[in-house]
């Protein structure tokens, strides 16, 4: 009867020690690596002219990198360019940029109170043009986690038609 008492005393204390904390100790084997970082390890980064999110940033000067070198607006917007742009974009852009919020892509509402409607029609038409030699475009794919705006092959007329139809957003 002492022995099961005492074995049986035995068998709870080590399942107590078993159910507490377990730390475990690594054994120094004597081989270390140390690396180097890489440019892998390392965020891309291209000089930020502020603290401003390049989707926030008003920039009216830069007409981008890509065909279109003027775009005149006229003072009221054409309402039928208009529509037809709305459906060009609910076709084409939408499955990345709703309006009002940021989704995969940046909200196109107010964009033509920070970038000028060449930059838009620009990034429209030769995304990958923009991402490559524009610094502002740039900055954007990496805001947007390196997710480039795909080239959704629109001629400079849908194109201009989408520019009229963010002229409604607000």
């Amino acid at each position: 009867m002492k022995k099961t008492l005492i074995s049986i005393s035995l068998l709870a204390g080590l399942m107590a020690l078993g159910c507490g904390e377990k730390k475990e100790e690594k054994k120094a084997d004597g081989f270390k690596i140390e690396r180097a970082s890489t440019a892998a390890e390392t965020p891309a980064t291209t000089p930020q002219t502020s603290d401003v999110k390049a989707s926030e940033r008003v920039d009216l000067t830069s007409k981008g990198v890509g065909p279109i070198t003027s775009v005149t607006l006229e003072s009221e917007v054409n309402m039928e360019m208009a529509a037809e742009g709305e459906t060009v974009y609910n076709q084409m852009c939408l499955a990345c940029h709703r309006i009002g919020k940021k989704f995969i892509g940046p909200a196109p509402n107010g964009i033509l109170e920070r970038r000028t409607p060449e930059w838009v029609m620009n990034m429209i038409l030769a995304p990958e043009q923009m991402v490559k030699d524009d610094p502002l475009a740039k900055e954007l794919l990496i805001e947007f986690n390196g997710s480039p705006m795909a080239n959704q092959n629109l001629t400079e007329e849908q194109a201009r038609a989408v520019l009229e139809y963010f002229r409604t957003l607000k």
